[in-house]
């Protein structure tokens, strides 16, 4: 089971949110973004919505189930990384200590999914696509650009995803710190920042998504214009781009990114 025009192994694929109120979370994704959505039920009243650019899906939402919800967790963007044999990941990946959460299970014939949490703690998926490869249009404005794992041991971080997915790890100074980037032939696919003190204890290890944009500042007003927090004011980081954080109206955290370099489709 595997579609010849899959992702690259260890190359980020898919990312879905799920949210703690479906259909405000919805309104908010699609009122800032311009997306569009395809809701595909799943249940008595339930979706999963693929979330689309052009008609082409880019990632996708939904509901949180009632017992997290009445547990208070907060909503959550989890992102897919692709492989080959997500079988074999699963074994290697509990061999290197990672915890299995779901799967390896078939998705009906979309493709063949793992949810793990690393040995950091940080939860994220692995996906062996037949039908559905994952995002669409990758490499464009308003879709996921970027994925980065906030880490509080960032050697034993490094390690785990270099030995379970292949990955090249690169150290890149940046404004006082080091920073790993990840590498698949010489081409960065993945960052890693190092938790420090500084980081609050009730913030878990994660990896973030940070979607592209071609104006950071604004798209953080109209956030913010429809319910959303700043958790990370804009900020400049030299060569890179320009980024803000933000928490949206049901809790859950990403990241916008102005690139440095103008090499994003509209």
């Amino acid at each position: 089971m595997n579609n010849k025009n899959n992702y690259p192994q260890g190359v980020f694929c898919w990312a879905e949110l799920c949210t703690c109120n479906w259909k405000e979370g919805k309104a908010f994704y699609t009122s800032l973004f311009g997306w569009g959505s395809d809701d595909q039920p799943i249940g008595d009243d339930e979706y999963y919505t693929m979330l689309q650019k052009q008609g082409d899906d880019i990632a996708a939402m939904y509901q949180m189930p009632q017992a997290q919800i009445k547990d208070e967790l907060p909503g959550y963007w989890l992102t897919y990384i692709a492989v080959e044999d997500v079988d074999a990941c699963a074994i290697k990946a509990k061999e290197l200590g990672a915890q299995i959460i779901a799967g390896p299970h078939n998705v009906m014939d979309a493709g063949r999914m793992l949810m793990l949490k690393d040995t950091a703690g940080a939860t994220v998926a692995l996906w062996q696509g037949n039908e559905h490869i994952g995002c669409k249009r990758p490499g464009e404005l308003t879709t996921p650009y970027w994925h980065e794992m906030a880490t509080r041991d960032a050697t034993a971080s490094s390690n785990f995803y270099c030995e379970l997915l292949g990955w090249k790890s690169q150290l890149k100074p940046m404004d006082g710190m080091d920073y790993t980037l990840f590498l698949i032939d010489d081409k960065p696919v993945a960052g890693m920042i190092e938790m420090t003190n500084e980081w609050p204890d009730d913030v878990p290890p994660h990896w973030m998504i940070y979607f592209a944009v071609d104006s950071c500042d604004s798209y953080v007003d109209k956030a913010v214009d429809l319910g959303a927090q700043v958790c990370v004011p804009v900020t400049d980081i030299e060569d890179v781009g320009r980024f803000s954080v933000v928490c949206d109206p049901q809790g859950s955290v990403f990241s916008i990114i102005e690139p440095a370099l103008d090499e994003l489709n509209a």
